[in-house]
């Protein structure tokens, strides 16, 4: 299972994210280094946790603030040797989406949140290939988040049974409610998905509080978590990842 650090960029600096309440993150503090620089944030989750894949918010862009203050930021991340950057920079359309990989990062999200219409879904994975494509469903108090109000009344099963006929081949389910609250991942949301869409990677992000419950996902088929708070206050550390990976 793929254990994804995630890193939420705000003002040129890492925030804490929790439960997408973006008015109040304030800069990390983690034990893995004694800085918010997201450079040396990025280093240590690979140099101390061996964590090379680094999923990447920038808020400035997702919520319209700006689209181009981390670009550079953005672009020097991904020069760091052995890190491979999937990033949600608010990308609602192919040329958006294109303008990203073309600066160096592995894979572009298109979030659920900034997606305008339908037809921008159905284009996105017939002009990119599928494998630098990430969708995110982004939920909030149950329901899906999207500008797109066609998507927004869907229920989640629907919504994947539309994301995987056009050809999306890896979507995040993560839960706005449950980020940084460490009260634990939706579970039955990730095992129903994996179980109704077999062919789809699926990823889940928000809420993961422990060790165990990420050894439970891995026993469901779950392909990948993303991480933050757990990992900041060591809850979660290079033991637990080390050992998890040699799970099978």
């Amino acid at each position: 299972m793929r254990i994804i650090p995630v890193l939420d960029l705000l003002n040129d600096q890492a925030v804490h994210a929790i439960r997408g309440e973006r008015e109040n993150y304030q800069p990390v503090q983690s034990v893995l280094c004694d800085t918010s620089d997201p450079y040396a944030l990025v280093k240590a989750f690979r140099d101390r946790l061996n964590l090379h894949e680094i999923y990447i918010a920038d808020l400035n862009s997702i919520q319209g603030f700006s689209h181009t203050r981390h670009r550079s930021m953005i672009q020097n991340l991904c020069a760091i040797e052995g890190i491979h950057i999937i990033l949600d920079a608010g990308a609602s359309d192919r040329e958006n989406a294109q303008v990203w990989l073309d600066l160096g990062i592995r894979k572009a999200v298109v979030g659920s949140e900034t997606l305008r219409t339908l037809e921008d879904l159905d284009n996105l994975p017939a002009g990119i290939s599928p494998h630098r494509l990430v969708f995110s469903l982004d939920f909030k108090n149950g329901k899906i988040q999207s500008q797109c109000d066609a998507l927004a009344a869907m229920p989640p099963t629907d919504a994947l049974k539309r994301l995987q006929s056009s050809g999306w081949q890896e979507v995040i389910l993560l839960d706005l409610d449950r980020v940084g609250s460490r009260e634990g991942a939706d579970l039955a949301l990730a095992a129903n998905a994996h179980y109704s869409f077999p062919d789809l990677c699926v990823l889940i992000g928000g809420g993961v509080s422990k060790p165990e419950e990420m050894l439970e996902m891995q026993s469901l088929g779950i392909a990948g978590v993303l991480v933050a708070t757990a990992l900041h206050s060591g809850v979660i550390g290079a033991g637990h990842i080390a050992g998890l990976r040699l799970k099978k």
